[in-house]
Order: C-alpha cells, then sequence, then structure tokens
C-alpha cells in the first residue's frame, strides 16, 4: 500500500504492547516491539506514535506509558506520541486506538507494529475497524530464544485469531444496533 498523506500529516504507528517485567521494566518483547516501530517511524517521518497496553501486573506499571517514555528518551518528540495506557488486551487496544484516532479525526492509513506472531492478529483486527492498514516490519529476531516458547506463542494465536475475530464482529454488530 503507498503510504497518501496530506503536507504536516503525521501517519499513526500503533505499537501493540507486551507484558512487563515484574519490576515494571520492558521485557525483551517489548523492547523488540519498540525498536522496530521506532526504525519505520525514523524512515516514515512523521508519525504519531500510538504506544498501547494498560497495567501490567505485578508492577501496576503502563506498557503504553513505558514505552512512551522509552521513546522520549530516544529523542521522540512529546507531540509525536499518542499514549493508549488503559487496554488489557489487544482486542481492546484495538478497540482504543481506534477510538482515539477518530476524535482525532484521522481516516487514513494506519501502521501496526508488533512481533511476527502477533501482527496478523493486530492487522485483522485493525482492518476490521475499517482502517487501511501498513505492516510495520517485525522485530527479525524472535520474541522468544527457547524453541519451545517461541511455538507456545505461535499456538496461542491460532486461538486467539477467531477468537478475537468474533468478539470484535460482536462488538461492531452492537455498536451498530447502538448507533455509535
Amino acid at each position: 500500500m503507498q503510504i497518501d498523506r496530506q503536507a504536516g500529516c503525521m501517519l499513526p504507528v500503533v505499537i501493540f504492547g507486551a507484558k512487563l517485567q515484574p519490576d515494571g521494566s520492558p521485557g525483551r518483547t517489548l523492547w523488540l516491539r519498540l525498536a522496530a516501530a521506532h526504525a519505520y517511524g525514523e524512515a516514515h517521518a512523521p508519525v504519531l506514535y500510538i504506544p498501547t497496553g494498560g497495567p501490567s501486573h505485578p508492577s501496576g506499571m503502563r506498557e503504553g506509558e513505558v514505552m512512551a517514555t522509552l521513546l522520549g528518551a530516544a529523542g521522540v518528540p512529546p507531540d509525536a506520541l499518542l499514549v493508549e495506557g488503559t487496554a488489557p488486551d489487544t482486542l481492546a487496544s484495538v478497540i482504543a486506538c481506534t477510538r482515539l484516532l477518530r476524535q482525532r479525526g484521522h481516516v487514513g492509513p494506519v501502521a501496526v507494529a508488533s512481533s511476527s506472531y502477533h501482527l496478523p492478529r493486530c492487522l485483522v483486527l485493525m482492518r476490521m475497524m475499517g482502517w487501511p492498514v501498513l505492516r510495520v516490519p517485525p522485530p527479525r529476531v524472535p520474541a522468544a530464544r527457547r524453541w519451545g516458547r517461541r511455538w507456545f506463542w505461535r499456538l496461542r494465536e491460532v486461538a486467539a485469531v477467531p477468537w478475537d475475530v468474533l468478539l470484535l464482529s460482536l462488538h461492531l454488530l452492537r455498536a451498530g444496533r447502538d448507533g455509535d
């Protein structure tokens, strides 16, 4: 997909969160997602980074806010950040980010950043919400170092994709019925 933006219009880059360490610091998966999104943003400036993710237990820190802090430390100015810090999961992130973007009047494409195992679900859900999506190239290294852990995450997505598609379909039907 060609990026067609008006002058001065920032391309939103939604960065899906990942569980934080017990002390609130980012884990490997989060670091890798963030690095991929930042590299994409540097190549496609101007962008509006939208880190998403609510409280991570047990630290209580918000994934979105931790990512925003790290992006700020990497030189991203505050006006290029829009934090979504409430969503506890992927589906809630898609809905919350859509709400934020629509409130801002955005109608164009949205870039989506996550790990390679998680990215297909994020892309499908964002498309279901009506967004033309751009795929941020995922990190070149796997999120997990161990083979068994990598397969666990891949197999989890096999179940999560149809489940979230069903839940989002129900959400959209309810929203259409209620006039939202």
